[in-house]
């Protein structure tokens, strides 16, 4: 999962610091999520999932399909 995080990240050409601001958390912090030092709550992984653009499936490695799901 954490993988996929920052390759997200990282194809975006983004810093660890501006995925943290949008997030509402310091860098230092998303940089554990990234590593995989810490959990990612729920609520973050969904923020990472709408900000990316993809489902938090793919982003948990449930599925390599990077489509989100329909909306109600």
């Amino acid at each position: 999962m954490y993988e996929r995080i920052r390759n997200l990240r990282e194809d975006k050409d983004l810093t660890q610091t501006q995925i943290a601001a949008h997030l509402n958390c310091s860098q230092r912090i998303y940089s554990n999520y990234e590593r995989g030092d810490v959990d990612i709550p729920t609520t973050i992984l969904i923020k990472l999932a709408d900000f990316h653009n993809t489902s938090t499936d793919y982003l948990l490695n449930r599925t390599n399909v990077k489509k989100p799901y329909p909306s109600d």
